[in-house]
This record gives C-alpha cells, sequence and structure tokens, in this order.
C-alpha cells in the first residue's frame, strides 16, 4: 500500500501501490502540461465509506511514497481511463473499495463538456 501525501498535511491518502503508479503518471503529465484538475477517491475507513477529492495545482506539494521498490507494470487501458477522467469537467474518481482501486474509474459524466 502506497502514500500520497498532499499539500503541508502530514498523514498521507493510502492508496495500493499499482494504482498510485498510474495517477503518478498521469498528474506527472497534466502537471507538466500546466493542467489542473481534480482527483476524487473513494475510500472506507472506521466503518464508513468516504469521498475525499483533492484539487491538484502546480504550486501544491505532492510526494509519492511506494512500498514496493519493484518494477509496476502500467496497463495501457488504466492509464488511458485515468488520462479520459482527468481531463474531464468531473475530473478523476477513483474507487478505493472495490478491486483496490484499479478497475474502477467512474466515467466522465456525459453530459458535462470536456474543457
Amino acid at each position: 500500500m502506497g502514500s500520497l501525501f498532499y499539500g503541508s498535511t502530514q498523514e498521507p491518502v493510502s492508496i495500493p501501490d499499482v494504482v498510485l503508479a498510474h495517477l503518478q503518471a498521469v498528474m506527472t503529465v497534466k502537471l507538466r502540461r500546466g493542467e489542473s484538475f481534480t482527483v476524487s477517491l473513494r475510500q472506507s475507513g472506521a466503518g464508513a465509506a468516504h469521498l475525499c477529492t483533492l484539487w491538484v495545482h502546480a504550486a501544491i506539494p505532492l510526494r509519492f511514497v511506494f512500498d514496493t521498490v519493484a518494477d509496476i507494470a502500467f496497463d495501457r487501458a488504466t492509464l488511458h481511463d485515468f488520462a479520459r477522467a482527468a481531463n474531464s469537467a468531473t475530473g478523476l474518481c477513483i474507487d478505493l473499495t472495490e478491486h483496490g482501486g484499479h478497475d474502477h474509474v467512474a466515467p466522465p459524466s456525459a453530459d458535462r463538456s470536456v474543457a
């Protein structure tokens, strides 16, 4: 289980290493292009599910910590799905409560335009 540190907070968001690697790849590309976007993470903990939405911007510090040092094989379909969702008006939404997160990316809303 990897960790995403966002902003100045000391408490990380726990994300499976494979999902975190795909998220890091998409975030890096978007931020290199100067594009801000949202990432919403559905999680469960303490007996309840919750949704955490992060505004990703180049001025906000990010740190990715992986539990494994082994190379992670990237799945092209997952990268494509993450990138497509990140480019949508609703942003990237990852459900970490199902299948470790990498099999469930909420599709962008069809009634909103992608700017």
